[in-house]
């Protein structure tokens, strides 16, 4: 039933089972209390079956929790004797993921260097497609797509709504009071996105007049480079504005139709621990942003 189990995740469980503490287990191993947590987690859901009772300020093993960790502690010791007396340090896993390149840009890579910190033995490869079809790089092990959830190539498990909103720069913030001092222009346009100036005029009753200067640009990211200059204002996904795209929100969000996924292809190959470990990883990043 489980196999290839991550020794990382073993480590956690053994040390949270010993100190009946996720912090002391943190502190032990090296790890913040939120790595040990995921860990945990995850080898729970490899072996469907819980380890633990989580109350408040208070832990304790289940019974499948107490018969499994003495074995686990013996087996434990056991490695880690023979594997330094043959193999030596075990070695850094890699895994490939694959974003829409300004969720990728925007969104995820300023949150890796929690992850590597948190997991130190998995390293990650990153990259990028412009547009979400467009899918078909070999080796892929962790996919996140956004659009409509239609897709029939691979099985599609949604991560979280999305919400839109129009920005301007950060100096132009007092200056924009209402929806309608946006047709002041230039209106940014993302391409495969040019239907939000639409929502947004929409809900709030204005329409487009002609001759308003218009820009279209091929992704979010070059797009909030262009509203932070002071270049006009674009309609981007809520998830992407941080302090450091130097941009400013105007009004609340609206609905938007598309919502980022997690993909999963067929494959006769087993799902490797630390890959596993990464989307887990990925839907509490989602589920808490």
């Amino acid at each position: 039933m489980a196999r290839n189990i991550n020794l990382t995740w073993l480590r956690s469980f053994e040390a949270a089972a010993r100190h009946l503490s996720f912090t002391g287990a943190s502190e032990e191993l090296g790890l913040t209390q939120a790595a040990v947590s995921l860990h945990i987690r995850s080898l729970e859901r490899q072996l469907r079956s819980k380890l633990f009772h989580r109350r408040a300020r208070h832990l304790s093993l289940t019974e499948m929790g107490k018969a499994y960790v003495t074995t686990v502690r013996q087996a434990l010791a056991d490695i880690d004797l023979v594997s330094a007396s043959l193999f030596g340090p075990r070695a850094t896993q890699t895994i490939t993921v694959m974003a829409p390149v300004s969720t990728a840009a925007l969104w995820l890579a300023p949150r890796l260097p929690v992850f590597k910190r948190d997991f130190p033995g998995i390293d990650l490869r990153l990259v990028t497609n412009i547009w979400t079809e467009a899918t078909k790089l070999e080796g892929v092990d962790v996919e996140l797509r956004l659009g409509r959830g239609d897709w029939t190539d691979a099985a599609a498990e949604k991560l979280a709504e999305e919400t839109i909103v129009p920005v301007c720069a950060e100096h132009q913030r007092n200056e924009i009071r209402q929806t309608s001092d946006l047709l002041r222009g230039p209106l940014v346009h993302i391409l495969g996105h040019e239907g939000n100036w639409e929502r947004v005029f929409g809900a709030s009753g204005c329409v487009i007049e002609p001759g308003v200067a218009q820009y279209f640009m091929d992704t979010t990211v070059s797009a909030l480079q262009l509203v932070a200059a002071g270049g006009g204002f674009a309609t981007v996904l809520s998830r992407l504005i941080t302090p450091q795209t130097g941009v400013a929100p105007i009004g609340e969000p609206l609905p938007f139709p598309e919502a980022h996924y997690l993909m999963r292809r067929v494959s006769k190959r087993a799902v490797q621990p630390e890959v596993e470990l990464f989307e887990t990883w990925l839907r509490d990043q989602f589920a808490t942003a």
